[in-house]
This record gives structure tokens, sequence and C-alpha cells, in this order.
């Protein structure tokens, strides 16, 4: 399936469990269902619209990154440089994140507007080689347009969460005590919870295409795997304590504290398939 198409299907599949929140607030509160399915499809427009083409500035101004010139790092422009050419993109701008967790992310609505950001962190943590395994794992995002179908999931994500609260503050003005009621308290409750599966398990899928894509355009399979070892370890020791949580899954690395659910699969596992991509040589 091509990346314009698994956008399309996520946006959809997200938009409408939107679209059946606002149905279950109508029933709950008494409003006119009408009214709150064109509230929630309203509301869905204008995230979907807002996230594309400021995604990328929220999450920037959120961790405090700064866009960096040549001139102030220009080993790290030429790593970008070089890895844009293999991949055969635009050279995305780059930016350096006042956090001293090692990490890093992408973001940027198209190849043509992107940002890759690495924190101070990772600046003094990893070695050249270690570094330019992440950054191509970054580029793959960009390339494969990953970032902005997690961030619009992430905005709808939490439209919907928002919605529930909602439709509980308003007031239950109908009578809820029957059947009907419990069904439509299930859906308050359940899909939310249904949404953030579907980008739980979308996000992971695409994080094991950006280890490996990544790995082809840094030509590092072995770096990029050492690397996520270094970034695991200090993301549990010093997990990151600023910064929001819903954005978690962006980093290469869950910097958070580990939950319940988590949009990475396990590093170790990611791991042991860069390592079987380098016995192989093909990449």
């Amino acid at each position: 399936m091509s990346g314009t198409a698994r956008t399309a299907l996520l946006m959809g599949l997200l938009t409408g469990l939107l679209l059946l929140i606002g149905f279950a607030v109508g029933y709950l509160t008494g409003l006119n269902v009408v009214f709150t399915l064109g509230i929630a499809l309203f509301v869905a427009v204008l995230m979907n619209a807002f996230t594309y083409w400021y995604a990328d500035r929220w999450v920037l101004r959120m961790y405090r990154a700064r866009v960096v010139s040549e001139a102030e790092e220009p080993e790290l422009h030429r790593m970008v440089e070089r890895l844009a050419m293999n991949a055969q993109l635009p050279k995305p701008k780059v930016a350096i994140a006042p956090i001293d967790v090692p990490n890093a992310f992408a973001t940027g609505r198209s190849p043509s507007h992107s940002v890759v950001a690495v924190t101070r962190g990772a600046m003094k943590t990893l070695d050249n080689e270690q570094l330019e395994g992440v950054l191509g794992h970054e580029i793959a995002h960009i390339k494969n347009r990953d970032m902005l179908v997690n961030t619009m999931a992430a905005i709808i994500g939490a439209v919907i969460t928002y919605v529930m609260y909602f439709s509980f503050f308003t007031g239950g003005r109908r009578d809820s005590s029957g059947g009907g009621g419990i069904l439509a308290l299930l859906a308050i409750v359940m899909i939310p919870f249904c949404a953030m599966l579907v980008r739980l398990s979308i996000s992971r899928t695409r994080e094991y295409g950006a280890d490996h894509d990544g790995a082809r355009i840094s030509r590092k399979p072995l770096a990029l795997a050492s690397a996520l070892r270094t970034l695991e370890s200090a993301a549990r020791s010093v997990p990151l304590r600023g910064g929001n949580p819903s954005t978690f899954h962006m980093f290469i690395v869950n910097p958070f504290k580990k939950g319940l659910f988590s949009t990475h699969p396990p590093t170790e596992k990611r791991i042991r398939r860069l390592e079987e991509l380098a016995k192989t040589g093909n990449f």
C-alpha cells in the first residue's frame, strides 16, 4: 500500500471514529445528533488542516528546537545533505533541541517542508557513525511521509478525548439508564481506546520500516543498532520530564517513562532486525 493510500486510510478511520463519538455524545447529552455529528466533522477537518500546515512549528516550539545554519553546525549539515542525496530527497532543515536526553525526531508536512532535529544530548553522546544512522532513520520517516500521518493521528486522537470529556461536562439531559444509554457510554469509553490502538499499531509498523529504510539510506545498519541501544539505555536511566507525552511517537526511541502502551516496538527486537539486515548485506 502506498504512503498516500495509508495516509488516507488512517485519516478516514480516525475521522470515522470521531463521528461515532459525536453520535454517542448526541445520544447521551440529549443534543441534536445531526448537530453533534456536524461539530465532530468540523473539528476533524479543522484539526487536519491545522496539523497539515503548522505541525512542524508546533513540535519545534514545544521542544524549543532551533533551526541551525550550516555555518553553526557544518558537520551535522554535511551528514543530512549526504543522507538526503542517498534518499533522493530535498535537504531538510536541521534543528537542535536544548535537551540533555539523547534522541532525535523529524517533522514537517512533506519532504520539501521537513525538519530533522537532534537533541543536545544526542550530539554529545553519539559518535558520528551512530548519529548518521539515527539521521538516516529520521530521513526515512520523511521519505515515507510518516511524520504527517503520526502527527495528524495524534491530534485527532486528542480531539476524540476532548469530545469525550465534553459529553460528560454538558450533562446527561437524556435518560441513559436503559440499554441504549449503556451502549452509548461504552462507545464513549471504547472509541478513543480503539483510535489509540490503531495509531499505536501503525506507528510500530512504521518504526520497523524506518529502521530498514534508514539503514539503506545511511548504509550503516550496525551504527543505527548501536545508536538505538545507547538511546534506549539513556531513556531508561533519565526519562524526559519536559515536553508533551502525546508526541513520544515522533522520537526514534520513547524518551518518556514507559507506560502500558507504546508506539515503539521493543528496542531489542529492532536491533536484532538491523543486525540480521547487516548480515545479509542487502542494504
